[in-house]
């Protein structure tokens, strides 16, 4: 990703859009002031420069049936560049791991899976052992229950009033 400098409109744009991605341009533009064409320019610079990476819905699981979450911190048998890149490399397309962090500290990483169902987690974790990626142990911490969940603060992250 390239650097890219941002004003306070931008992060207007980054930040309504984090929670609105479907909102049409011409609302956007308004929601910030502008008229439409340099609303989208500005729009076309962020994602040019990659800091927008795609649009998502927020899906509610619960409505799809059963499934659980389940993040995962993960301590791997080597710390060298290659066991760390072995790893990422065998993760890399499992679709259940709907998210994955390199940690300092403690743990080397956290991971977040979404499975039907706890023998479904199971066996994903079983099938990452038989890969030999590396681990050396994991600890599996299900979520019982969803609390909080949105996006940054991204006008405290620019040092700008929320």
């Amino acid at each position: 990703m390239r650097p890219i400098s941002l004003d306070d409109r931008d992060i207007a744009i980054l930040s309504i859009l984090s929670r609105e991605g479907r909102i049409s341009k011409a609302d956007l533009a308004r929601r910030v002031n502008l008229s439409p064409t340099p609303c989208w320019q500005r729009l076309a610079r962020m994602e040019g420069a990659g800091l927008i990476r795609g649009y998502r819905a927020d899906i509610a699981l619960a409505g799809l049936g059963p499934h659980v979450t389940v993040f995962v911190t993960i301590e791997l048998e080597n710390h060298r560049a290659e066991n760390f890149r072995l790893f990422e490399a065998s993760i890399d397309r499992i679709d259940a791991i709907t998210g994955c962090w390199a940690l300092g500290g403690g743990f080397d990483y956290l991971m977040q899976v979404v499975a039907r169902d706890i023998p479904a987690y199971q066996a994903l974790m079983d099938d990452l052992l038989d890969r030999r990626a590396g681990v050396k142990r994991y600890f599996s911490h299900i979520v019982t229950k969803d609390v909080k969940s949105g996006p940054p603060p991204f006008a405290d992250l620019m040092g700008g009033s929320s």
